[in-house]
């Protein structure tokens, strides 16, 4: 079992912070990275200590520190931002700590034409974003053989929450009605996938991958009529998910269509997400949970 020491996320963003804050409630020190200087005041202001990856030495004593590192941040046209400048830092500092994780996506898998997919199975992403997270499992993987550490790769869908819901783009006036005939996808509720990262934690098996996803994919316009329903306003536009008003975050969650099992986290993390479906999310959502 992993220590409950302290915890270093690499890229505070959405998942990152939720994964922060849980960390402290838990009552462990925690510390975030961002290269922007008002997300680092906000971590602070938030009891978090705050890091800009962009100092080699900052991130040395953090790393130096930590007992569990988790990496969010995606990766660009010259890989994993955190393989570049954790690593480094890590053998400078001497450091090993007792778990690492790396945040990829189930658009490794590419398209499976409703399939189900599972952790052992091909990797074959269809788009751009896939490709370089595949590079980056591998990076982080082979890093993990090399230096002797825990490494595990979490597979995440689409992260939904407070602040980032059908919930709110139905309330500004921002949704759109996109319908892709057979299309179909997972998704997960971000305090759930925090929670499985921590079950990780507490069970460490080095090099192995999980998919944290919820108990029930389904076509994004069911999703989005049955929330419209719910908050009693009206459909919003219907509009072809190539057009333009579709965000190009949003259309790459079109180009797959696949069924994610989450059987291996259940069986070997004893995970359960707190909301199996869409439904109880979108509703945790409504109540203002979190």
């Amino acid at each position: 079992m992993a220590s409950a020491g302290p915890l270093l996320v690499f890229g505070a963003g959405y998942l990152g912070r939720r994964a922060l804050d849980a960390a402290r409630a838990r009552g462990r020190a925690t510390v975030g990275t961002s290269r922007q200087a008002e997300t680092r005041a906000g971590l602070e202001a938030a009891g978090h200590a705050a890091v800009d990856p962009a100092d080699p030495a900052a991130l040395e004593v953090a790393v130096a520190g930590a007992s569990a590192i988790l990496i969010t941040a995606a990766p660009d046209a010259d890989g994993c931002p955190g393989l570049r400048a954790l690593i480094p830092a890590l053998s400078q500092a001497g450091a090993y700590p007792d778990w690492i994780g790396y945040i990829s996506s189930t658009g490794v898998y590419g398209d499976r034409d409703g399939g189900w997919a599972f952790e052992d199975d091909p990797l074959n992403a269809a788009a751009l974003e896939g490709a370089r997270r595949v590079q980056a499992e591998r990076g982080w993987l082979d890093a993990g053989r090399g230096m002797g550490l825990t490494v595990q790769v979490f597979r995440l869908p689409a992260i939904y929450g407070p602040g980032r819901s059908p919930v709110e783009r139905l309330r500004e006036g921002t949704a759109r009605l996109v319908r892709k005939p057979g299309q179909i996808f997972n998704r997960i509720y971000v305090d759930d996938a925090v929670d499985g990262l921590f079950a990780a934690m507490d069970r460490p098996h080095p090099g192995r991958a999980y998919n944290l996803v919820d108990d029930a994919p389904a076509p994004a316009d069911v999703v989005l009529e049955w929330t419209a329903r719910r908050l009693g306003l009206p459909l919003p536009p219907e509009v072809d998910w190539t057009d333009p008003s579709v965000s190009e975050a949003m259309r790459r969650f079109y180009l797959d269509s696949k069924r994610v099992s989450n059987a291996r986290a259940k069986a070997e993390l004893g995970w359960r997400p707190a909301h199996p479906t869409w439904r109880e999310g979108v509703e945790a959502v409504i109540r203002g949970e979190g």
